[in-house]
Formats: C-alpha cells, structure tokens, sequence
C-alpha cells in the first residue's frame, strides 16, 4: 500500500504541448501582423519621382493599345539606345533584380533576334509608403542586389531589348500599394493614362545631382 498520490505525467505533458502551441500561435500571428498591417495602411504622400534617365536629356514617353493603362516606353529623342544609363526615380530599396519571363536574343550585335517573353532582366525598388517603380527589359543583369539600398539617380542597369520587346527601350511603371498608376515626373502627370489610342509625350530629365538643375 502506498501514501500520497500518484504522479500524472500525461496530464502535464498535455499542459506543456497547449503551452508550446499556444505561444506558436501568437508567434505566428505577431509575424503576420508585421507583413499584413503596414498593406492595410493608405499608402503615403507621392514621392517626387524624376525620369529614370540623365540629367537633362529629353526622352519620348508613350503608350499604345495593348499595352496596358499607365505603362510607359522611354526612348531618347536624341542618340541611340542600346546601354543608356537606367536611374533609379527615387531613393529607395531594391526587392527584386533579376530576369522576368525570358531574355530572347535582342542584342546590339543582333538587334532582330528573337523575342522573349515578359521583361527580361528588370528591377523593382520600393520606396516606402506602399510606393513602388519597376524598370524592363533592361540590356544585362541589373547593377543592384536585392536588400541594396539606393538614392536618387543611381544608375541601376542599362537599356536593352529583353523579354517581349520590339526594339531597344525602358519599360517603366509606379505602382500605389497594388495598382498602377499614372507616372507623375518631378511632380507633373505625364499624361499617359490608358492604351486606348497611341500617345507620346516628351520630358526633360530633372534626374539630377543636388545643384546642377
């Protein structure tokens, strides 16, 4: 006969398993609140986006039909385009550099190549405020890693004719939280709306180190 009671294992370790998954749980949705939250939030004000081109230079902006409202296709007014600087709109960190769809083989050795698919090599930087700009069909891998931080003006690759791309050109968006949106440049609507019709317009680069404007 014995005194006092028994030990009951089993009840403590069920006690200690609710312990271990309840504090999973409220890791889990600590976790999730940090990525979900700040993309509930209104996005904040504009940021004073440039051209993604040099200082000073004049580039034709435009659209056609098919290519998707608020896209833009840059090309220079002036001189050729293959390996024209790309900058960076606005300071900011880079979340994607690297290949989408398929490169093709457009070159400048061998501008008819054959096409790819998508934007080829192409950046995107987020500029905070749920405010976004990408940059296609690049020439070659983009000079940014993703994580790098960037300011205004850095030169984050070269203009090519990667992925779906006809002829040597910058495809380029801003994005407000998940929409497209009109590209605004140094505080002026571009214009460029929808693909309904052709359009072109031209701009003058203000992309330009502080002082030399």
């Amino acid at each position: 006969m014995t005194t006092g009671q028994p030990p009951r294992p089993r009840r403590t370790r069920r006690r200690a398993l609710w312990i271990v998954l309840a504090l999973g749980a409220v890791g889990i949705l600590a976790a999730a609140a940090v990525v979900v939250v700040p993309l509930l939030l209104p996005p904040g004000p504009r940021p004073l986006f440039q051209l993604p081109v040099a200082c000073g230079e004049t580039w034709q902006l435009g659209t056609y039909p098919g290519h998707d409202d608020y896209d833009v296709d840059l090309f220079p007014t002036r001189g050729e385009a293959w390996g024209r600087p790309v900058l960076a709109s606005y300071a900011g960190e880079v979340t994607v550099a690297g290949i989408n769809g398929s490169l093709g083989g457009r070159t400048p050795d061998n501008p008819d190549g054959p096409r790819g698919r998508g934007g080829g090599y192409w950046v995107k930087i987020d500029h905070g405020g749920r405010w976004e700009t990408q940059y296609l069909h690049l020439l070659e891998p983009p000079m940014v890693e993703v994580g790098q931080r960037v300011v205004q003006g850095q030169q984050i690759g070269r203009v090519g004719s990667t992925g779906n791309s006809g002829a040597p050109h910058l495809h380029y968006e801003q994005r407000r939280g998940w929409e497209k949106v009109e590209t605004h440049f140094d505080g002026v609507p571009s214009g460029i709306t929808h693909d309904d019709t052709e359009y072109t317009v031209r701009r003058k680069s203000n992309n330009c180190p502080s002082g030399q404007r």
